[in-house]
C-alpha cells in the first residue's frame, strides 16, 4: 500500500466494487457505503441487481429504507456489468462457494470473479477473497493466477483474504462489531487490506498469511460441526436411556469453565456449518491426512433428518395412526428462527423424507413462505391460521419464528413432535421430543 491508497481510503475517495450481493456481499456494501465510500455490487442475477437498484433490499437484515437512501444518494448502485471493475480501486469478492456433489470444493464462482478481474483489473487494485474456501486459494487461484499473466504483485495488484462471519438474523453481532480476521499475500496487501476494513468494523485482526485466515473460517465452523455432532449424539443416547437431554445440558452448563453448551435440533443448515469442513477435509486428503473427526461428525449431523422421521413414526404411532396417509404439518422450514434462509436446511430432507413415505406433508413458515421440492415442485406456506393446525395428525416443530406463537400451535395441535424443545414438558401428554419422550 502506498501513501496514495492510503489517502484514498481515508478521504473516501477509494471506489468499491463487492462481487456478489447475497448475504455476505450486500451487508458489507451496505456497510461501505454508509461510511461514504462508492460501492458498485456487481452480480449477474438480474433480478437482484433490479431490486437493489430499486432500492429494495431482499436480505432480512438490511432494511429496504437504507438500501434506497444509499441508491437515492449515489454511493451504491448494482450492476450485471463486468467492465465497471475497471473504475474499482478495491474489489471484495463475495461468491458462493458450495460442494459438488462428491462433496469437493465448486470453485466455478471464484474462477468467473477472477476471469471478470483478470480482464478490467484497474492497475494497483486491491483484491480481497471472503468466500469460505480451502486454505490456498487466495495464493494459488488469484495471486498465482494474475502473476502467471505478467502482473506484478504488490504493483499491479495486491491480494489479501478476510473471512466472512456473516450469521443471517443476529441482531446483536452485525458487519461492524465482529472482529475481522485479515491475512495478506505480502505484508503490503495484508497493510492495505487492513486499512480498508478498519474503515467500517471496530476490530480488524491481522494474521501473517492467507492461509491462517483461509484456515480460520474453517478451524470455527468445523468446531461448531464436531460438537453439535456430538450433543445430537447424546440427544439419541439420551433417548435410549430414558434421559432428559435438554436439562442435562442445562446443568452441564452451570459450570463456568470447561464447558460450552451446544444444542441438538433436527439437522445443520446454513451455507458454512454444513459444507465448511469438507473443504477442510478435502484439503486434508490432499496431504494424505484423513480427518475421521470431520467425516464423523458429518455423518451423525446428516442422519438427523431421518432421525426426525423415525420420532414422527413413533409419535404417530402412539395414537394409533401410520406415517403413510397421515397428514403432517412441518412447522418452519428456515434453519433457523426469524430468517428466511434455506440453504441446507434439514427442514427440507425432512420434508423430502416425509412425501416419500406418502404422508401428506405441508408447511408453516411467516418467513420462508415458499421452497422448491426434490421433484422440482414449488410448495407454499399455508396460512398463520392457529386453528388449521388442528386438522394434522402430526405436527413437527422445527424453526419457530418469533410472529409465530408456539404455545396456540402446540394448544391446537392433537400431537406434537418437538425437535428443539420449545415445549419443555408443557403439553407433555401430546408432544414426542428430541432428546427425550415429553410422555415418561
Amino acid at each position: 500500500m502506498n501513501l496514495q491508497h492510503k489517502l484514498q481510503i481515508e478521504t473516501r475517495t477509494a471506489t468499491i466494487t463487492i462481487m456478489g450481493l447475497g448475504y455476505v456481499g450486500l451487508p458489507l456494501a451496505v456497510s461501505f457505503a454508509k461510511a461514504g465510500f462508492t460501492v458498485t455490487g456487481y452480480d449477474p442475477s438480474e433480478k437482484k441487481v433490479a431490486t437493489i437498484n430499486a432500492g429494495t433490499s431482499d436480505i432480512s437484515d438490511i432494511p429496504s429504507e437504507i438500501v434506497n437512501e444509499l441508491v437515492t444518494a449515489q454511493k451504491l448502485t448494482a450492476t450485471t456489468d463486468a467492465t465497471t471493475i475497471k473504475q474499482a480501486d478495491i474489489i471484495i469478492i463475495c461468491v458462493p462457494t458450495p460442494l459438488t456433489a462428491s462433496f469437493e470444493p465448486d470453485m466455478r464462482f471464484i474462477e468467473s470473479a477472477m476471469a471478470a478481474i483478470s480482464a478490467n483489473l484497474k492497475e494497483g487494485a486491491l483484491i480481497v477473497l471472503e468466500s469460505t474456501t480451502y486454505p490456498g486459494t487466495t495464493r494459488e487461484v488469484i495471486s498465482q493466477g494474475l502473476e502467471k499473466q505478467g502482473l506484478r504483485l504488490d504493483t499491479d495488484f495486491f491480494a489479501a483474504y478476510s473471512p466472512e462471519r456473516v450469521d443471517p438474523g443476529n441482531k446483536r453481532f452485525t458487519v461492524q462489531n465482529t472482529p475481522k480476521v485479515v491475512g495478506g499475500i505480502t505484508e503490503a496487501s495484508k497493510d492495505y487490506a487492513v486499512n480498508v476494513y478498519d474503515q467500517i468494523i471496530n476490530q480488524v485482526v491481522p494474521v501473517s498469511t492467507t492461509e491462517i485466515a483461509e484456515m480460520s473460517k474453517l478451524l470455527e465452523n468445523t468446531f461448531r460441526s464436531v460438537n453439535i455432532a456430538f450433543i445430537n449424539e447424546m440427544a439419541m443416547l439420551a433417548e435410549k436411556l430414558d434421559i432428559n437431554i435438554w436439562e442435562t445440558i442445562d446443568a452441564a452448563a452451570t459450570k463456568p469453565f470447561g464447558f460450552m453448551k451446544f444444542t441438538p435440533g433436527p439437522g445443520i443448515g446454513g451455507h458454512c456449518i454444513p459444507l465448511d469442513p469438507m473443504y477442510l477435509s478435502w484439503k486434508a486428503k490432499s496431504s494424505n491426512f484423513f480427518s475421521r473427526f470431520i467425516e464423523l461428525s458429518q455423518d451423525v449431523n446428516k442422519s438427523m433428518p431421518e432421525h426426525v422421521v423415525g420420532k414422527a413414526m413413533m409419535a404417530l404411532n402412539k395414537v394409533g395412526k401410520s406415517l403413510t396417509a397421515s397428514k403432517i404439518l412441518l412447522v418452519g422450514m428456515a434453519y433457523k428462527e426469524n430468517i428466511s434462509d434455506l440453504r441446507e436446511s434439514p427442514a427440507l430432507d425432512i420434508h423430502e423424507l416425509l412425501t416419500k413415505q406418502r404422508a401428506s406433508v405441508d408447511f408453516l413458515d411467516t418467513c420462508a413462505t415458499s421452497f422448491i421440492d426434490h421433484e422440482k415442485e414449488t410448495q407454499q406456506s399455508i396460512p398463520l391460521d392457529y386453528e388449521r393446525v388442528a386438522e394434522y395428525d402430526l405436527v413437527v416443530l422445527l424453526t419457530c419464528h418469533e410472529d409465530m406463537d408456539v404455545t396456540k400451535i402446540a394448544t391446537n395441535a392433537t400431537a406434537i413432535l418437538d425437535t428443539k424443545n420449545f415445549l419443555g414438558r408443557t403439553f407433555a401428554d401430546k408432544t414426542t421430543a428430541l432428546g427425550f419422550d415429553a410422555n415418561l
